[in-house]
């Protein structure tokens, strides 16, 4: 088989084609063996996906973590044999095997990629448009990671410099996440993102003139990107020369994201599946996928065929890759005599420790101020900032709301925009009006590594994220979310912006630790536990903030613990127990304190995360809600779907089972039950209910 370049352009040979056409065979044969999948496109994109891993992306095979490697996001999840072949043929631990067993239990080849799932997968992909988005947090935090490290070297010139390259469909571009994030990106001018466009016409309905028709290249241009488009080549598959060009164009355009239009054939170059809706998301039967073979020249009667000059050829990548990588360490090496403060907490960052002494920073409120939830958040954060450089976030456009603001003086801003706070390096992250994006670009944000995100909006507007808030809960990313305005107690907005059902349905994302602080002090405790569990506990955490101010009570290290005794039963056993969570804790308190007064000994609990609660061993969960005392209440401005399992048949819950009203919160607390008088009848029918039985 020849190996000389068929142009001068790019070094493209016959061994090349060959190649891609092997991971088309492999592609057909994975779908084909289990009987379910998506050929179609994972066919057609072959030629472009083999481009990126064994001609232009700066990756290392035998580094999957390599800090200056290049990101590759494969929005489309569900075309994630694209991703797969060409892991297995660059040497990233996928062998055949795994081809052969894809979408099976156990394999690692699932149906979509999985972050931590699969040697290789930047990022979980198959909800569409996140997976954009995620390539947009991953930009961002490369600039940011930048300015942390390396902020005077000249464009292109750090170590710290490298590209995320995406691949998007028609699908992602529908989804208004795409939307929100492009947006985003195009006005932060993120130069190191180059998407192509895989433009096949072919949605699960047919043609994609059923619902898609826009020019989405002048959209992307008063977006802010650079945009091409590349034609086929003349027998309809990809102009590869045209492709490698137009990349090589893109790369080079630093001031603006780029995006790559390229009209496509899916399932190309099968002889009656192509172009069919059908070979979206279908076997294409053993028939044809024969015929396909003869096409290409393959051997219809082999299966998962790579032909040992193939698979020689491939693998050369890792020995690229190497050499990359070690081209790479000269030059942090150079870096890291000329910066030495800077490499070392780079080597602080990078193996997630804290600087010394940090906690040192976190505020210790006194007790007996009323103070917000959200106002005590803001205080802590700019402690926190003033120590932990890594740490950067900011709100969607809600800010003076959320106190999200680290530095008002510093705004990640790219050069040219013309506010006196722009910095392209800035601390404060302004996601404008983008719920949904802000949630997917912080997953981005965080796959990428080496900074601490957070950002903020009202929890009402939790719904605007929920699926980027899944996809963190699913691959443990260590985001923050600030959600203020966590109930009624917001007051006048009305229940269009009173969350009621917010706090049970985040509870109810598996891997979601949801923190509802009752004080200040809770406040500060939890935010120093969420630093913490960053690098040793992993996982997406909510904080639901009050707008309204509450009692500030003594500070407690039981915070950390999810759940704790607040105040102990007086004069013997407790006959009750009350259990609360943010703002209503003081209505526990008040509750317990009339209790007292008729001679009740009354425990309180705080709990603000069941879910940190239920990460306690028995002994000390049974030690804050002893077994033996039946009569409790659990009180929540928000639906009672948490506390069943607390308060047991002999319990009460003292919730809201419906939406808010325009009103000043001490009226609608008032008018919806939420009281101490309630919470104090419903300790007597829980203690009368309990001594019944």
């Amino acid at each position: 088989m020849s190996t000389k370049p068929t142009t001068t352009d790019l070094e493209w040979t016959e061994l090349d084609q060959r190649a891609v056409d092997t991971a088309r065979v492999l592609a057909m044969d994975s779908v084909q063996k289990v009987g379910n999948g998506h050929p179609g496109t994972a066919m057609s994109l072959a030629p472009a996906a083999y481009l990126l891993f064994q001609k232009l992306m700066r990756h290392d095979p035998s580094d999957a973590d390599w800090t200056g490697r290049d990101r590759f996001v494969l929005s489309p999840g569900h075309t994630s044999l694209t991703l797969y072949v060409q892991l297995f043929m660059a040497g990233y631990g996928l062998e055949l095997s795994d081809l052969k067993a894809f979408r099976t239990w156990d394999s690692k080849t699932p149906g979509h990629p999985e972050h931590g799932h699969t040697r290789g997968v930047e990022t979980t992909t198959g909800p569409l448009g996140q997976g954009i988005a995620n390539a947009v947090g991953m930009a961002m935090a490369a600039r940011y990671e930048r300015g942390l490290f390396d902020p005077e070297a000249p464009k292109g010139e750090s170590p710290f410099d490298h590209t995320i390259w995406a691949i998007v469909s028609d699908g992602d571009l529908e989804e208004g996440i795409s939307a929100e994030a492009s947006s985003l990106a195009g006005h932060q001018k993120l130069g190191n993102i180059v998407a192509l466009y895989d433009d096949n016409h072919i949605s699960i309905e047919g043609d994609t003139e059923t619902a898609f028709s826009e020019d989405v290249l002048k959209r992307y241009e008063a977006y802010g990107w650079h945009v091409q488009r590349i034609e086929q080549a003349a027998n309809g598959d990809f102009d590869v020369q045209a492709l490698y060009a137009a990349f090589q164009a893109a790369k080079a355009e630093t001031e603006r994201p780029s995006i790559i239009a390229a009209r496509t054939i899916i399932a190309w170059p099968a002889p009656n599946a192509q172009n069919t809706e059908a070979s979206h998301g279908s076997a294409l039967g053993e028939a044809e996928v024969a015929a396909t073979k003869r096409v290409m020249g393959f051997d219809p009667e082999q299966h998962f065929q790579v032909e040992d000059e193939v698979f020689t050829h491939v693998r050369k990548v890792v020995d690229r890759g190497r050499e990359a990588h070690a081209a790479w360490d000269k030059r942090i090496q150079e870096w890291r005599e000329a910066n030495p403060e800077r490499a070392a907490e780079f080597d602080r960052i990078a193996a997630g420790e804290l600087p010394d002494g940090w906690e040192k920073a976190v505020p210790v409120f006194p007790a007996g101020k009323d103070v917000a939830t959200r106002k005590a958040s803001g205080e802590v954060l700019k402690a926190l900032g003033g120590v932990i450089p890594e740490l950067w976030g900011g709100s969607a456009d809600l800010a003076g709301s959320n106190n999200t603001t680290i530095d008002a003086s510093s705004s990640f801003l790219p050069e040219g925009n013309p506010l006196p706070e722009a910095n392209p390096y800035g601390r404060t992250v302004h996601f404008g009006i983008r719920e949904h994006a802000m949630g997917s670009t912080m997953n981005g944000i965080a796959l990428h590594g080496n900074t601490r995100i957070y950002g903020g909006t009202f929890l009402v507007f939790s719904d605007y994220m929920r699926p980027a808030v899944r996809l963190a809960a699913l691959m443990k990313l260590p985001v923050t979310y600030v959600w203020t305005h966590d109930s009624i107690g917001l007051g006048e907005d009305g229940p269009t912006h009173q969350p009621v059902e917010h706090m049970a349905a985040l509870r109810a994302i598996p891997g979601l630790n949801m923190v509802r602080p009752a004080d200040a002090n809770e406040t500060a405790i939890a935010w120093r536990e969420i630093t913490k569990r960053h690098t040793t506990n992993p996982a997406p955490h909510g904080l639901a903030l009050t707008r309204q101010n509450v009692p500030t009570y003594e500070a407690n290290e039981g915070v950390a613990k999810g759940g704790y005794v607040l105040f102990e039963a007086e004069g013997g056993r407790p006959q009750v127990i009350l259990i609360a969570t943010g703002s209503e804790v003081q209505l526990a308190v008040e509750a317990r304190d009339a209790l007292q007064a008729e001679g009740i000994p009354t425990r309180v609990v705080s709990m603000p995360s069941v879910e940190w609660f239920e990460e306690q061993d028995q002994a000390y969960r049974d030690g804050v809600l002893l077994p033996d005392v039946k009569a409790r209440v659990a009180v929540e401005a928000g639906i009672g779907l948490t506390w069943h399992r607390y308060v047991g048949e002999a319990g009460r819950i003292v919730s809201l089972e419906h939406f808010g009203a325009s009103a000043d919160y001490k009226v609608l607390y008032r008018e919806f039950g939420l009281t101490t008088d309630a919470v104090v009848e419903a300790a007597r029918e829980s203690i009368a209910d309990a001594g019944r039985r």
